[in-house]
């Protein structure tokens, strides 16, 4: 029988109205916001990834918002035992309402997660620069020769995907699907829990999509990029790839227009979307959709 606490799951991509109609559910029944978003849990830059501004979170308590420092590769594994930590702490008497883009996230949460251990960077940087000259067939028959039931599951071959499995592979002496095919379990199993998918119409998602990114530019994230280079960071770092961060780049140096950049970073987060819409439609079907 399921217990007494409640959690709330709202899904969808980027710009669809997820922060919003959490922080109008939290405070109206005491909810506690946990991101869910990859980019999110990182600091400096608030404006470039839309976490809640400081307004929000005056409003309602968020959690797991700006938490990790930049230079940090947070993992899938990382941010569920954050929120199992987060749980512990929080009166069973509140519910729980996660929120975001990311649904590695919510599966993990839902399914459970490969307890993998963590790999080298230097390990992941020698897998990388190994396969950058392969091409599409040749980084598939690598794969099949190293974790077979990996590359059937792939089929077609992400270079961050097989990068992830062999460099698993070579640091642990264990391919990538025999941790994911261990026995796992979820953190919700004892919650009543609600689930639901925003899905807006796509023209209206493209639209709000191209007017945020035009505020976000005049509206701090220049200055966030600018802060963030300031760091000297490994530019494979997860937070050097977010979305308007090589594009705000290029402009900083003189490589593109305001214009141009802004372009390039709209149609990013636009393309962004639509694989996420695509994965919650695989997914997470059977969820309600708004």
């Amino acid at each position: 029988m399921k217990g007494h606490r409640r959690a709330v799951l709202i899904a969808g991509p980027t710009a669809s109205g997820k922060s919003a109609l959490a922080l109008e559910l939290a405070r109206a029944q005491d909810g506690v916001i946990i991101n869910a978003d990859a980019m999110q849990v990182y600091d400096t830059l608030r404006v470039v990834t839309a976490r809640p501004s400081a307004a929000d979170e005056a409003e309602a308590e968020h959690r797991l918002y700006g938490v990790v420092p930049t230079e940090v590769r947070f993992s899938t594994g990382q941010w569920l035992g954050e929120v199992q930590a987060e749980m512990a702490a929080i009166d069973p008497e509140r519910p729980l309402i996660f929120v975001g883009g990311t649904g590695l996230y919510f599966d993990a949460l839902l399914n459970g997660f490969a307890d993998i251990p963590p790999v080298a960077p230097e390990t992941v940087l020698q897998v990388q620069q190994e396969i950058q000259a392969l091409d599409g067939a040749r980084r598939l028959a690598l794969l099949q020769a190293e974790d077979p039931v990996s590359a059937a599951r792939l089929g077609v071959v992400d270079p961050q995907r097989l990068t992830r499995a062999l460099a698993v592979k070579r640091a642990t002496g264990r391919t990538l699907s025999s941790f994911q095919d261990a026995p796992q379990e979820g953190l919700l199993g004892d919650f009543r829990v609600e689930r639901m998918v925003l899905d807006p119409d796509r023209d209206v998602l493209r639209e709000r999509i191209a007017r945020r990114f035009a505020a976000m530019f005049e509206n701090g994230a220049v200055a966030e990029v600018e802060a963030l280079r300031g760091q000297g960071l490994d530019p494979s770092l997860p937070v050097m790839k977010a979305i308007g961060v090589p594009e705000i780049g290029a402009w900083l140096e003189g490589r593109s227009s305001k214009e141009e950049a802004v372009r390039l970073a709209t149609i990013a987060t636009q393309q962004y979307a639509k694989r996420q819409r695509t994965w919650f439609r695989n997914r997470f079907g059977e969820w309600p959709r708004q």
